[in-house]
């Protein structure tokens, strides 16, 4: 069997439905390949062994056809029809694809209209305004089009935190297996939980470096071997990740891990608290000074938390160490207990099959017990998201009623009936008040009108939060990593709103919002504000976002107790029972 993984047959899946739209195929057939792809993507079990094996009949939106198809993948690594398809387009029209704003209705229309097949095409063609004189398009959409085109090349060559993870995760499990290998563990940027990384940086303690540094870079799934040699190697993976490797003794890991986990400030307000107390820290080691009457203490030193006592500090986690005042910190012993994920009870702002999601109530709450969770909140979109099926007034109510049924056949977990409301433009919100009066819970966020000035849209987004209905915020800058700037918003008067209001912000923990930024919890967090960690799930998949929530709230600073979620069913189930300025 070829080795294809799940993720790259669900891939070919969603290009073919793709490529279909660009043909004008029938939506049905186009929905089954989308459906299929999730299928694959969230089936419990070894979905490319049964694909293999032609294992298939049974599995709920995988018909026939699609069995054929996911078998050929399987037994050969690719299929010729998805080839065949593929083969009728240029190459250079997909990335028209990874452009905010551009769907498949458009860039058929350019392809069709303008002859335009390549990124550099459609800048020409903003620049020169031949563009903004196609139906549906505009001056303003050019002028989007080419912001998108800048920003694409300004993210180029940066991975999200989890598509990194995915990546990174397995290569230091297989080094962790390498019979050369002591210690090994992630470094860098990624292992201090930035929302994008660069690269990945690897590190193992080992007294055999060639053999460790061969295998990294003779290893299957490489694109390219961008360096090689006795202690250091330098991948790139077929995705276009950059992994870095360093091998250094067991007794340098300890330096060397804090050294390149970083932050460089982090680290050069280390390296100057050492000097004040006569000793130099490098990747090495930490020794004294010239002319310095300390003693060496690095033999005695087996890793990071050492390196921090011997400097007379509590140990600091990696997420933390960004010199936003760590260092005092943890030298006055009043380091936080940080978040962490066994922590969690349940998540907030979830959508089905109702609105925009891939999944049903039963399938995203079944996928919530697997991962461990007490209750689940359901939110799908209102009726102004009419791009994404948004709910109007009749089907959110049919929908909550089917919550409380649904409730009825449960035996400690429960789903929370809530709605992710549209904040106007003018800062009102999709519904009544006496609609969000039979919810749960409502998430208000906006998704659309994104380019107010600062003042009026933090001024939209504070009336939204002062409706006493509003349970929390979603998503509050409206930002898509890697794609699309934050709106301008004042995070000042918004934290202070909603300490002032009672209002939850949530982490809107999807791969690519990661919202609220990390950089404004601890503030928020000082004046009280909970967060909710949130995942944004339009699929039972993408639960697993969970994961990496709880590291960026941990970046931030965030405790147990500053996280609405982290409380038990019970006690969510009171705090909901309360009126919004009553809640602790």
């Amino acid at each position: 069997m070829p080795d294809i993984t799940r993720d790259a047959i669900a891939d070919v899946l969603d290009e073919i439905a793709l490529l279909q739209e660009l043909k004008g195929e029938n939506p049905f057939k186009i929905r089954a390949y989308r459906n299929g792809a999730e299928t694959v993507r969230s089936f419990d079990g070894d979905i490319v062994q049964r694909a293999a094996d032609n294992d298939l009949k049974g599995i709920k939106g995988i018909g026939d056809a699609l069995q054929q198809k996911l078998h050929e993948l399987a037994s050969t690594g690719a299929l010729i029809f998805h080839q065949d398809l593929k083969g009728e387009f240029p190459e250079g029209l997909f990335e028209l694809f990874e452009l905010q704003g551009l769907g498949p209705k458009k860039v058929k229309a350019l392809y069709e209209e303008l002859k335009i097949s390549s990124l550099g095409g459609l800048e020409r063609a903003c620049q020169s305004g031949e563009l903004a004189k196609l139906a549906g398009f505009g001056k303003k959409t050019a002028e989007k089009i080419l912001s998108a085109i800048d920003n694409r090349r300004r993210f180029a060559g940066r991975s999200l935190l989890s598509v990194a993870g995915n990546e990174a995760e397995v290569i230091l499990s297989e080094l962790r297996q390498h019979p050369a290998v002591i210690r090994a563990a992630v470094a860098g940027s990624y292992r201090r939980a930035k929302e994008t990384v660069h690269d990945v940086d690897f590190l193992v303690s080992t007294k055999d470096p060639s053999a460790v540094i061969k295998w990294f870079t003779e290893r299957e799934g490489l694109e390219e071997v961008i360096a090689q040699g006795d202690t250091k190697g330098a991948v790139r993976l077929a995705s276009g990740l950059q992994c870095d490797l360093r091998a250094v003794s067991d007794a340098q890991f300890p330096f060397a891990l804090m050294y390149f986990t970083g932050s460089k400030e982090h680290n050069v307000a280390l390296r100057k608290l050492a000097l004040s107390q006569g000793l130099t820290l490098n990747e090495y080691d930490l020794a004294p000074t010239e002319g310095s009457d300390r003693e060496n203490p690095s033999s005695d030193i087996k890793d990071e938390a050492g390196i921090y006592r011997e400097l007379g500090l509590l140990y600091i986690e990696p997420e933390l160490r960004e010199d936003r005042g760590e260092l005092d910190t943890a030298s006055e012993g009043d380091l936080p207990t940080l978040v962490e994920q066994d922590n969690l009870r349940g998540t907030f702002h979830c959508h089905t099959t109702e609105s925009d999601g891939r999944s049903t109530l039963e399938e995203m709450a079944a996928a919530a017990q697997e991962l461990g969770l007490d209750y689940l909140g359901i939110s799908d979109h209102s009726k102004s998201s009419f791009q994404a099926r948004g709910l109007d007034e009749g089907r959110l109510l049919k929908q909550v009623e089917s919550i409380r049924a649904f409730n009825e056949t449960q035996d400690g977990f429960r789903v929370f009936a809530g709605s992710e409301v549209d904040i106007l433009k003018d800062g009102s919100l999709d519904f009544a008040d006496d609609i969000l009066a039979q919810l749960d819970f409502c998430v208000v966020s906006v998704h659309a009108s994104f380019g107010m000035p600062e003042k009026d849209m933090t001024k939209r987004i504070i009336r939204a939060m002062e409706n006493p209905h509003v349970t929390m915020l979603g998503h509050p800058t409206g930002r898509l990593l890697l794609r699309r700037d934050a709106y301008a918003l004042n995070h000042d008067k918004i934290i202070d709103c909603a300490a002032a209001t009672g209002t939850v912000i949530e982490l809107n923990c999807s791969s690519k919002r990661m919202d609220m930024d990390w950089r404004w919890w601890h503030r928020a967090r000082d004046k009280g504000v909970k967060c909710s960690i949130n995942t944004d799930a339009h699929s039972t998949s993408q639960l697993q976002a969970l994961h990496f929530g709880v590291r960026v709230a941990r970046k931030g600073w965030l405790r147990r107790e500053d996280v609405l979620n982290c409380q038990s069913l019970p006690e969510i189930e009171g705090w909901m029972k309360l009126p919004k300025a009553k809640r602790p």
